[in-house]
């Protein structure tokens, strides 16, 4: 599958989530955002506000986190959060799922934290981030459907703080669980034009990626139509992590 550099914005929600992000990064994520058409921009809750003003009258949505990047707060911490979010004009919630409950097999726990966000932000779309780098397949699984009986919109792979990367076995794991009752989003160790097309023929519909490497990513599929990339003056984000 080859997709074109008009294309692969409309499937990249492009995010700063690290610890690190500086208000300089920020105007760098909407700078961008609106430069090269992403669909969303992310990034933690102490800068959504501002990224909100600076999206303000573009076609960029801005999405909420809530529970990053462990997703062991409180479930009223979540819901909290989430509504804080919408109430100030997000148009999507990202929340990590209580991976220890999952991990300890306390499935009513891992359920009943997704669904109380998905109730309170209702009808914004909720992504559940499973984080598969530290899940077996059966839990990977496991997740997916737990995710999907709480009503989420997507189910996504990661926040992108693990240590291992979101894998294309990954993909094809939740795909083949949740079939056509919610979307898959990748998040993770996604930095090629290559692995991006190889996921979205697994079936993934989203991807979460870092400014550095949506950029990398961009500039391959403009250099393959021969287009040439202009670098943003202020493009000075390095990958580190997944």
């Amino acid at each position: 599958m080859l997709l074109s550099h008009l294309e692969i914005p409309k499937l990249i929600d492009i995010s700063a989530v690290r610890t690190n992000v500086t208000f300089d990064e920020v105007g760098l994520v909407a700078h961008i955002s609106k430069k090269y058409g992403f669909i969303c921009a992310f990034v933690m809750p102490c800068f959504t506000a501002n990224l909100i003003e600076l999206l303000k009258g573009s076609d960029v949505s801005v999405g909420g986190t809530t529970g990053f990047p462990s997703g062991a707060d409180c479930t009223e911490e979540k819901v909290s959060c989430a509504i804080r979010e919408k109430e100030m004009g997000c148009d999507e919630i990202d929340m990590v799922i209580n991976v220890g409950a999952l991990l300890s097999g306390d499935y009513d726990r891992v359920k009943n934290d997704i669904k109380a966000v998905v109730d309170a932000v209702y009808p914004l779309p909720v992504k559940s981030i499973l984080e598969v780098a530290y899940l077996t397949d059966r839990q990977v699984i496991k997740g997916c459907e737990l995710a999907v009986e709480a009503g989420v919109t997507f189910v996504k792979s990661g926040t992108g703080w693990a240590s291992a990367p979101t894998t294309i076995d990954h993909i094809r794991i939740m795909k083949n669980t949740v079939g056509d009752r919610a979307k898959i989003k990748a998040a993770g160790g996604v930095r090629t034009l290559a692995c991006l097309e190889e996921m979205v023929e697994a079936g993934c519909n989203r991807f979460g990626i870092s400014v550095a490497s949506a950029l990398s990513i961009l500039k391959e599929a403009y250099e393959r139509e021969g287009i040439p990339f202009e670098e943003p003056l202020m493009a000075n984000e390095k990958p580190g992590g997944y």
